[in-house]
């Protein structure tokens, strides 16, 4: 039988007055172990695959994340949940059976194995301030009511406040009454942070390498450090969702004790100053501007709260968003995640294929993780890991370069026109490959190198890439159009070769938009082929737009690919 217990409005003032006073003075290790100040190892880049089904995950892991070396990836809750299509659903748990819509017990452990394989961790995001609204039968077949998940909680596991959060400024209303209507834990009880530990210990046993813990905002610090020592591994790595709000009374550093917190100012100053003011002012990023410790705080472009609500920059901003990336990878302050996504115009639309990714840049699959300006910014980040900023450089406007010591180099060119100019750098001597275009530079004994950056495109030097390799390109055609579109559009191509869809606009090739308003896309065709080809414009509604004028025609050279320079006709 349980103990008797106070009642939990008035525990939970005791609970968050703890909490505070926990925060202030910092959490004991003898409570929580150490917390750690950035994921462990030498490779912080975390690949959040938002919705991607485990084995796809799995053979990201194998396929793109190992080799390019991130540290982590992060994969959408794995317990069971309402049913439903869309991707919130998923943040509704009815049971803690790994019993989800992106796999089973089996499927998360071979993702897991998997990955460890290729050299990467897993963070498992995990839903622990509440439970699911509403009655229905789960994911896994577990029938459950609000308020009542038999065999785990029941109405006196829940808080009092039986109401919607209204008042952001009081801690009770924050901590103690429901997010969006959502049963609330009441996680100041003794048997609620069992069975929450319970959960974390069986994902631990299954090789989990940390946790993103939702929601934490809305539970006292000093609840989480109790459930965070009773874990088998409590140094386990431990990242808060504590979404900073001016004025608002629970503070985001309240949890720093416990691990890591996501700083969420640094993704919405990114969106104002990419795209309204200069980047030149992003030269004291970081804790000049007020955040948190660098050594605590993970930082992110976007995630996909915060894509849907337009806090932060998405895809949908084209090389804006790219940008962003490239300089987040660059710039030496939190741990990065790098979120990887899919195509939406329903704010609440679901993953594609239940979560299943046969093709990157299909299916609505963005991959952002593999798009070569982030994917190769994730080396230069592990390169140039504990290096201070030097030679700073811009143009008091939006075209920056800095360096990271004498181990890498970077130039963001965020304008509408080429940027060329002779750089200053630590770097030695030598050779390089720009890992953003592929091509060679030269730096000279002084460290100084010449080069052209296009626009709205970037240059990124590092010492553990000194040479582009001889290899020649594959056969084929490398289309790039520009064109201008309206949030829901995208640009196709096809033409009267098989590969290009055979002229049927269903099967048209839909280009990406990472580089906007130029539209990108290589496609592999034989050495010697002519063909016709033009640009269709589609909206999420299905309408096509072809591009006026006549058809278009290339010739494949016999060895290499043919360049496609074009500009949308309407």
């Amino acid at each position: 039988m349980r103990p008797i217990r106070i009642p939990r409005r008035a525990a939970r003032a005791m609970v968050a007055a703890t909490a505070f006073v926990s925060a202030t003075v910092g959490v004991t290790a003898t409570a929580t172990g150490p917390a750690l100040a950035v994921p462990p190892g030498e490779k912080d880049v975390t690949a959040v695959l938002f919705e991607w089904r485990f084995d796809s995950v799995a053979k990201a892991c194998t396929d793109t994340l190992g080799p390019a070396g991130y540290g982590y990836v992060q994969v959408s809750p794995p317990q069971e949940h309402i049913q439903g299509p869309q991707w919130w659903t998923s943040y509704q748990p009815v049971s803690y059976k790994i019993a989800g819509r992106l796999g089973d017990r089996a499927a998360f452990k071979a993702m897991v194995d998997a990955c460890h394989a290729a050299g990467v961790k897993v963070v498992a995001d995990s839903v622990v301030n509440h439970m699911a609204a509403g009655d229905g039968v789960g994911t896994g077949g577990s029938a459950y009511t609000k308020y009542g998940y038999p065999g785990i909680y029941s109405g006196a596991d829940m808080d009092d406040c039986r109401a919607t959060i209204s008042n952001y400024r009081d801690r009770t209303d924050v901590q103690a009454c429901e997010l969006v209507q959502l049963a609330d834990l009441d996680t100041g009880e003794e048997y609620v942070r069992g069975r929450i530990a319970g959960y974390l210990n069986d994902l631990l046993s299954l090789g989990v390498d940390g946790f993103r813990i939702d929601a934490a905002k809305h539970m006292p610090a000093a609840d989480l450090a109790n459930i965070k020592s009773r874990l088998t591994k409590p140094d386990v790595y431990w990242k808060q969702e504590a979404i900073h709000g001016a004025g608002e009374a629970v503070d985001p550093a309240e949890y720093l004790g416990n691990g890591d917190v996501q700083e969420f100012r640094y993704a919405r100053d990114l969106k104002r100053v990419f795209q309204n003011e200069n980047l030149a002012y992003l030269k004291n990023f970081g804790e000049g501007w007020g955040y948190m410790p660098s050594a605590k705080a993970g930082v992110f472009v976007d995630n996909h709260d915060t894509e849907r609500v337009g806090d932060t920059l998405s895809y949908k901003d084209g090389s804006a968003y790219t940008l962003a990336g490239v300089f987040m990878l660059a710039w030496p302050y939190g741990s990065p995640d790098v979120h990887s996504g899919y195509e939406w115009t329903d704010k609440d639309a679901g993953p594609p294929l239940g979560g299943a990714v046969n093709a990157c840049y299909s299916d609505g699959w963005k991959c952002q993780h593999a798009w070569r300006e982030i994917s190769s910014m994730v080396a230069f980040r592990n390169v140039a890991r504990g290096q201070g900023v030097t030679n700073w450089w811009d143009d008091g406007a939006d075209r920056i370069a800095f360096g990271r010591g004498d181990k890498a180099y970077v130039v963001i060119n965020h304008e509408g026109a080429p940027l060329t100019r002779t750089f200053q750098s630590a770097l030695a001597a030598g050779d390089y490959c720009d890992v953003q275009s592929g091509r060679s530079v030269t730096v000279n004994g002084s460290g100084q190198f010449t080069a052209t950056v296009p626009a709205g495109t970037a240059l990124a030097l590092h010492v553990g890439a000194r040479t582009c390799g001889p290899a020649a390109p594959a056969a084929g055609a490398s289309f790039a159009v520009q064109a201008t579109t309206v949030p829901g559009q995208n640009i196709h191509v096809t033409g009267d070769h098989a590969a290009l869809g055979g002229w049927n606009t269903g099967a048209a090739l839909k280009l990406d938009p990472a580089a906007y308003p130029v539209w990108k896309l290589d496609v592999a065709l034989p050495a010697g082929t002519t063909f016709a080809y033009k640009y269709v414009r589609k909206d999420g509604a299905g309408n096509v737009t072809w591009e006026s004028g006549a058809n278009r025609t290339a010739t494949v050279p016999a060895s290499g690919k043919v360049t496609l320079n074009d500009t949308w006709r309407p």
